[in-house]
């Protein structure tokens, strides 16, 4: 089977390829350094050309309001066009658990558009619905940083490593669409603020955690639920407590 991945050399594109490809599947990592741009639509017939799923794991470039919601609404349109042209049977998108209720954040209002474009192109879907990567503690530090303080929410997140959105990304991507969405989570439940300062400390970090009830997420003001999943969850196999142990800085830009 024929497979694009739409923002295949990514954290999360770059480990699903190489587990497709390993299932013996053609997997074409697409990104604009490949040729393949969903914002200008330049090489999208080409690639998909002979297709019969395409994954689309690629993020905006920028959290901003106003171009985040252009990146996903001009990708979303240009990517499900070109896909109906070239009779795609299985389009899978990953977004974020609890996206319908953090619709205060710019970035969430702008996932859930895609995801309405996704619900209405006539294309058969899976939204995959993933908690926060364990790899995105440092960015999550960085929204609430405010000098030499970091505010945080200590409402609840049952965080999932990066290899295991892969793994369970993968069944996915083989098996019939659902036309509904899938969450799936890390084992652990955990509170925002304690999660990020293991982090903060295993690399480091000395800056001071805040517990901060009011603090917000992306824009989002939090409860308990808004970031856990529900039942029927899938877990990765992964522990946040265990990999924290040996977590490291993010790499320099």
């Amino acid at each position: 089977m024929k497979i694009v991945v739409i923002g295949g050399t990514g954290l999360i594109g770059s480990k699903l390829v190489k587990r497709l490809q390993a299932k013996g599947h053609e997997v074409i990592a697409a990104s604009p350094a490949s040729g393949v741009n969903t914002i200008t639509g330049e090489g999208l017939a080409e690639v998909l050309a002979g297709a019969q799923v395409v994954v689309d794991v690629a993020n905006s470039p920028s959290f901003e309001d106003k171009a985040v919601m252009e990146f996903f609404q001009t990708s979303g349109r240009n990517l499900l066009t070109a896909e109906a042209a070239a009779g795609i049977r299985h389009h899978v998108a990953l977004s974020v658990v609890g996206t319908e209720r953090l619709q205060e954040s710019g970035y969430f209002r702008a996932k859930l558009a895609q995801e309405v474009l996704i619900k209405e192109s006539g294309i058969p879907y899976t939204l995959v619905h993933s908690t926060q990567f364990f790899e995105f503690m440092f960015g999550i530090a960085q929204s609430g940083a405010q000098g030499d303080k970091v505010h945080l929410s200590p409402v609840m997140m049952q965080p999932i490593y990066s290899e295991d959105v892969a793994e369970l990304l993968a069944e996915f991507v083989l098996a019939k669409p659902l036309n509904g969405v899938a969450e799936i989570a890390g084992p652990e439940p955990i509170r925002i603020s304690d999660a990020v300062g293991k982090y903060l400390r295993q690399i480091g970090d000395s800056r001071e955690i805040k517990v901060d009830e009011s603090a917000r997420y992306f824009g989002a003001l939090l409860d308990d639920m808004t970031l856990m999943p529900g039942e029927g969850v899938g877990l990765g196999k992964n522990a946040y407590s265990e990999w924290v142990k040996t977590a490291t800085p993010p790499p320099a830009h």
